[in-house]
């Protein structure tokens, strides 16, 4: 009889770890998965910033290619 008391409290032991293990590993999968909105949402105003500053390149550049333009004529004249 005391050895299957020892056996139960073995497994029981056993049991108790590896339930900590899995609470564990399910609080840090928490704190992972509470951040995913805050990440979208970071990644949501970044692409509308990358919208803006392409379309300020896109401006400038057509500024660029007209002053080039304009230089060129000013060189032939």
């Amino acid at each position: 009889m005391a050895n299957d008391d020892n056996y139960v409290a073995v497994l029981l032991e056993e049991i108790r770890d590896q339930n900590k293990a899995v609470l564990e590993a399910v609080g840090d999968l928490q704190k992972n998965v509470s951040k995913i909105p805050v990440i979208e949402e970071t990644v949501d105003e970044l692409k509308q910033d990358m919208k803006v500053v392409k379309a300020a390149v896109t401006d400038m550049s057509h500024q660029v290619q007209d002053h080039g333009v304009r230089i060129s004529r000013l060189e032939t004249v």
